[in-house]
C-alpha cells in the first residue's frame, strides 16, 4: 500500500507540479493504510482486476494478467474494476454491480453490507491513486500520450467518491490534495476526455540528441523530428546557461535571431501540411520533436512557439500537449 502511495506521489502529484508537504501527506499515508490494514485481507487478490483482463470467450469469462496476485480485502477488486477510469461506468450502474456482488457473495460467506462499504470507498481510493501514477508515469514520464488521456476520468471518480464518502479516519493534508485536482493548471490541459475524441491530439517534444530521440507511442506512430542546432545557442554564453527556452532572456535573444524564426515558420509549414489531411482522415494523433544538444534552450523555445502557431492556425479544432523531456528529467533528479 506504502509502495502505491508513494508511486501516486512522486509519479503523478510531482510530475503533474501537485502542491503538497512531504511530511504531513507520508504522516496521512500511514494512517490510511494503517485504517485499511484493519480489514480482513485473507482472501485472493487480483489486484489488477479491470475491463482489459476479463476476456469473453464462448459466452464465458476468462480472466488475464493476475500475475500480481497476492492476498489482500475483497473490496479492492471490485472498487478495481468499477473504478476504472477508460470503462466510465455510469454511477447507478457501478451501485446496482455492487449490490449484486454482495448478493452473490452472501451465498459464499456472512457479510456486513454496511461494514464492507465503508471499507470500500477506502480501497476504491488507494486503487484509483494507484492507477494514477501509472497514469503519471507513462504518461508523463514515457511520454504516451494515450495514458494522459485517462486522467480526467480518474479525477471525476475521486471527486464522486470524495464528495459522497467520509471516511472513519482523519487524513486532513490527503484528502486536501485530491481535492485540489480538479482545478489543478497542469492538468487541465487534457479537459475531459469525452470532448477530445473527435480532435487531432498532436504531441510536441523538446528533447537533447544526447538521450536520444521521443519514441511515438500513439495508434499511428511516426510524426517529425526537427533538428534546432543549426540556430545559434544562447547555451554559449555565461548569461544563459543557467536559464532554459521557457525564460524570458531567451526567448528575446532567440527571437532576434533570424534564423530561428525562419526555422520555425519553416518547420510550421510542414507540419500544416499533415494536419490538415489529418483532421480530413480523422487521424487522432500527431507528434512533432524539436532536438538540440542539451534539450534546454532552442528546442524547448522551438516547441513552445509551434504550439502557439498551431493554435492560432487550427483552433479548437486539435488538442496539443507539450513535454520538455530534459527539464522534467532534471525535476526528477535524473
Amino acid at each position: 500500500m506504502m509502495w502505491d502511495l508513494n508511486y501516486f506521489k512522486y509519479y503523478f502529484l510531482k510530475l503533474a507540479k501537485v502542491p503538497f508537504d512531504e511530511q504531513e501527506l507520508e504522516n496521512d499515508f500511514e494512517t490510511f493504510s494503517d485504517w485499511l490494514l484493519s480489514e480482513n485481507s485473507d482472501f485472493f487478490l487480483y489486484r489488477d482486476f479491470q475491463s482489459r483482463n476479463i476476456m469473453i470467450h464462448n459466452g464465458a469469462p476468462y480472466f488475464i494478467d493476475y500475475q500480481g496476485g497476492r492476498k489482500g480485502a475483497l473490496q479492492y477488486d471490485v472498487a478495481s474494476l468499477l473504478f476504472d477510469a477508460k470503462a466510465d461506468i455510469p454511477q447507478e450502474i457501478r451501485d446496482e454491480l455492487l449490490d449484486h456482488y454482495l448478493s452473490a457473495l452472501s451465498r459464499y460467506r456472512s457479510v456486513d453490507d454496511r461494514s464492507f462499504k465503508r471499507y470500500y470507498a477506502g480501497f476504491a481510493l488507494i486503487r484509483l491513486m494507484q492507477a494514477m501514477g501509472a497514469f503519471g508515469f507513462r504518461g508523463f514520464y514515457e511520454k504516451k500520450p494515450h495514458f494522459l488521456a485517462s486522467i480526467p476520468f480518474a479525477v471525476m471518480n475521486l471527486s464522486y467518491i470524495l464528495q459522497n464518502h467520509e471516511l472513519p479516519i482523519k487524513i486532513p493534508h490527503l484528502i486536501k490534495v485530491l481535492s485540489t485536482l480538479e482545478d489543478a493548471p497542469e492538468l487541465k490541459q487534457f479537459g475531459d476526455t469525452r470532448k477530445q475524441n473527435d480532435k487531432l491530439v498532436i504531441e510536441i517534444n523538446s528533447f537533447s540528441y544526447r538521450r536520444g530521440i521521443p519514441i511515438d507511442q500513439s495508434e499511428h506512430g511516426g510524426g517529425f523530428v526537427f533538428d534546432c542546432r543549426a540556430i545559434h545557442n544562447p547555451g554559449r554564453y555565461k548569461e544563459f546557461q543557467d536559464l532554459t527556452g521557457n525564460d524570458r532572456e531567451v526567448i528575446e535573444f532567440l527571437q532576434e535571431q533570424s534564423e530561428a524564426e525562419q526555422f520555425i515558420h519553416n518547420t510550421l509549414e510542414i507540419v500544416k501540411s499533415s494536419i490538415e489531411v489529418y483532421l480530413q482522415r480523422k487521424f487522432t494523433n500527431l507528434m512533432v520533436n524539436f532536438g538540440c544538444t542539451g534539450g534546454q534552450h532552442r528546442s524547448v523555445f522551438c516547441a513552445n512557439r509551434m504550439r502557439e502557431m498551431l493554435l492560432q492556425e487550427f483552433g479548437d479544432s486539435i488538442e496539443i500537449l507539450v513535454f520538455h523531456r530534459e527539464q522534467e528529467l532534471k525535476e526528477l533528479g535524473l
